[in-house]
């Protein structure tokens, strides 16, 4: 029968890209392990089996986190086997791993973001000015709407409502929402959508994309993150941006729901991160300012 792969891939049509990726690199990889061992089938596979290549990754110095990514990703796998009847029962179902380690996202101090949304105009003379519209709206975005790179990426021009201060996006799992965008965002958005975007040339090759690389088609995430190679004077990754959000949304007083809500997160256990963040931060500020604190 083999491991057919190709069923499980378009099994995971519905899932974003990423996900897709690391789901299918994790899945070959074990099965070039198993065939390597011998086991030329899934139904030769048992839990044993799978907790030994647990095992053998941990061997590699593969991280925590990592072996943690790869059982969920065998276990999607196994599971659906199991489903489309491939197997008549599922190896995979309490294979555990090691959780991985905890690591607080990073939150881009007072200084960073001014440098990030309020650069020195005078150092970006050399770049056109729609392109630096451009530059201004989606940095403003990923603050101030809190978006993911791929939300940011994946805009489409009938998705921006400029009047209601709002933009409809398309997160994790095709799961549409609606985020508010804060007043600097709409301006800086307004700028490109005006003024930017109509000046860069033939678009039609960009569709509804509300966001164009320089080659007139729609933005990628690794546009993005030149953009931000160039303006942070720090390595900054996009999704700093996201953890700064909503940090400072806790930070001056937010409900954790709501900022689940805003975020698009499908738990609450993964928003809450925020609040160590958070936390910390208040921490450290009291010990850096009360007379006492030492």
């Amino acid at each position: 029968m083999g491991y057919e792969l190709e069923g499980y891939r378009s099994s995971l049509a519905g899932d974003a890209p990423a996900t897709r990726r690391a789901y299918l690199s994790d899945v070959a990889a074990l099965v070039d392990w198993l065939e390597r061992a011998g086991v030329s089938d899934p139904g030769g596979v048992d839990r044993l089996l799978l907790r030994r290549y647990l095992a053998y990754l941990a061997t590699r110095r593969y991280a925590r986190r990592t072996i943690s990514r790869k059982a969920s990703s065998i276990r999607s796998y196994f599971a659906w086997l199991t489903r489309t009847g491939q197997i008549e029962a599922d190896p995979a179902r309490r294979l555990v791993a090691p959780s991985g380690e905890a690591r607080l996202p990073r939150v881009l101090s007072p200084s960073e973001l001014h440098d990030l949304l309020e650069p020195d105009r005078a150092a970006l003379d050399d770049q056109p000015a729609p392109w630096r519209l451009r530059d201004d709206a989606l940095l403003e975005l990923l603050y101030g709407a809190g978006l993911r790179v791929s939300e940011l990426c994946g805009l489409d021009l009938d998705g921006v409502d400029l009047r209601t201060g709002a933009l409809t996006v398309w997160g994790k799992g095709s799961k549409q929402r609606r985020v508010p965008m804060g007043e600097p965002a709409a301006e800086a958005l307004s700028g490109w959508l005006e003024r930017g975007r109509p000046e860069v040339g033939d678009l039609s090759a960009a569709g509804p994309a509300v966001f164009v690389n320089h080659r007139l088609r729609r933005i990628g995430p690794r546009d993005v993150r030149r953009v931000l190679d160039a303006r942070s004077p720090v390595p900054t990754h996009p999704h700093a941006l996201r953890h700064t959000y909503a940090t400072h949304l806790l930070d001056g007083g937010a409900d954790l729901r709501v900022v689940q809500e805003l975020l698009g997160h499908a738990s609450l256990r993964t928003t809450e991160v925020y609040t160590h963040v958070s936390t910390e931060r208040l921490v450290s500020a009291y010990h850096r300012a009360h007379p006492r604190a030492t």
